[in-house]
């Protein structure tokens, strides 16, 4: 089992910066793959960003590309999403989610994570 607990969401105006927090608690060896994902209302989840810990590789979506950061501290309790010059379409609410693997290569689909975070909402004012 594995427990994830978001933090770090707000309100922040269009090119500002927020970073969000996902502490990682439980079986270390079914987090080696974590990601962010958000959905926004009336759409579907969209992944963001990955980090796979054995291989070091890490996965942007295009819509985030170049202006969200997303990494883990060394002793892998917590997993970060920076985000910067961000813009009224990354209005959602992000979940943290984790698995023991994930193939970055064909991008992220939320039915591979079988742990979750409750969620944590991000509003962008233009």
């Amino acid at each position: 089992q594995v427990q994830l607990v978001e933090s770090g969401g707000g309100s922040v105006q269009a090119g500002g910066s927020l970073r969000l927090s996902c502490t990682v608690s439980g079986n270390t060896a079914m987090s080696r793959c974590m990601a962010w994902f958000r959905q926004a209302p009336g759409k579907q989840r969209e992944g963001v960003a990955a980090l796979l810990r054995s291989r070091g590789s890490t996965y942007y979506s295009d819509s985030v590309k170049g202006r969200f950061t997303i990494s883990r501290d060394n002793g892998e309790n917590t997993l970060s999403l920076e985000m910067t010059s961000l813009k009224p379409e990354d209005t959602a609410m992000y979940y943290c989610a984790a698995d023991s693997w994930c193939d970055l290569s064909s991008g992220l689909q939320s039915r591979d994570f079988a742990y979750w975070g409750q969620g944590t909402q991000v509003t962008v004012a233009s």
